[in-house]
């Protein structure tokens, strides 16, 4: 099967690699259907890169698929099941899962387990690929009325839902999303849903600003011609209530846009960002800085919202591509020609 491979220091290469065949009881093989290119994968390719991975590991971590086998302990799930899959769910048994904190997984960033779960598309071999294996506690099934291009949206979707779930936006909240890359985007449809009364959604990026509109944002901000602490400052008689950092490096900005008293987000991510912090701001504003990292325990919801068609997803969607024309769809998106590129299999 033709895969994705990543071979370090900025290479990913398409190779031919054996069909996967089950080795654990509690594992299935899934028939991949659509990968997303996710931002991660940006930035593991980049020359430093900006997000570790194992050199030799199919990439793909955001993806859907149907099951074509299933392991003799498997129960819940059968042949035939659409599924989505977290990546990373934690291995269930150190310390820090059994604290409700996953993300944090002992095994999942130890080199002292070897075998045991990693981050599945990063760390050990993902779905830009045709087949793939993948252990029932990271599987959630969805329904198969859900086009495969928006399913494979449930990781970056999840990672939202999360991080939205830590604020409980108000009907009536004023929010401000810098950034209207895809994660950007689906901050912006899932606060509209939640009622938010306006949202000002901060993007350099034309294209990219006139897409915000389409998922609900209610101003549209290019900060490189407009004064974004001025129109916040106007629009929301002061501050917003909420702050969403959907770029990486960008918190000093949040602090000044954000009202005293209010919540900030940081879910931008770059490993090589070193920001200097306004510690007084924060003091003076007593604002509250929420990290938001993974989806845990978020993907059945991510599953039913999905379902429901409630946020326009397709809007997301601006290139969808076969595996061979994968760099691409990277191309695309370093050069801010895409917002999320969805890629099928081939061979498979």
């Amino acid at each position: 099967m033709l895969a994705a491979v990543f071979e370090g220091n900025g290479k990913l290469s398409l190779k031919e690699r054996p069909k996967p065949v089950l080795q654990n009881d509690i594992d299935v093989l899934i028939k991949v259907s659509a990968v997303g290119i996710c931002g991660t994968d940006l930035h593991i390719l980049q020359v430093p890169a900006a997000h570790p991975a194992a050199i030799g590991a199919i990439l793909g971590h955001e993806f859907t698929g149907e099951i074509v086998e299933v392991g003799e302990q498997v129960f819940d799930f059968k042949v035939g099941d659409t599924v989505i899959v977290d990546p990373h769910p934690g291995c269930g048994v150190c310390r820090q899962c059994k604290m409700g904190r996953p993300d944090r997984c002992e095994r999942l960033y130890s080199s002292n387990f070897p075998g045991q779960p990693q981050t599945i598309g990063i760390f050990f071999d993902g779905a830009m690929t045709s087949y793939v294996i993948v252990s029932t506690h990271s599987l959630y099934k969805i329904s198969k009325e859900v086009p495969s291009y928006i399913a494979a949206l449930a990781e970056p979707l999840a990672c939202v839902v999360n991080a939205v779930a830590k604020v409980k936006v108000q009907p009536g909240d004023n929010v401000v999303i810098l950034g209207a890359g895809p994660i950007g985007l689906l901050f912006t449809c899932m606060f509209k849903a939640s009622g938010a009364s306006k949202i000002i959604v901060s993007e350099t990026s034309e294209h990219r600003r006139k897409i915000a509109s389409e998922c609900g944002a209610t101003i549209v901000v290019n900060p490189n011609n407009e004064d974004l602490r001025n129109v916040v400052k106007k629009e929301t008689n002061g501050g917003a209530d909420i702050v969403v950092e959907a770029v990486g490096p960008l918190l000093n900005e949040c602090i000044n846009l954000v009202r005293a008293g209010g919540e900030i987000i940081q879910f931008g991510h770059n490993e090589l960002v070193r920001p200097e912090i306004q510690v007084a701001e924060i003091v003076r504003k007593e604002v509250t800085i929420h990290g938001a990292y993974i989806g845990k325990f978020s993907f059945d919801k991510t599953a039913r919202i999905m379902e429901s068609g409630i946020l326009p997803l397709d809007k997301l969607v601006s290139h969808r591509l076969p595996l061979s024309r994968i760099h691409e769809g990277i191309e695309l998106l370093r050069k801010g020609k895409g917002i999320k590129v969805i890629i099928y299999p081939e061979n498979n």
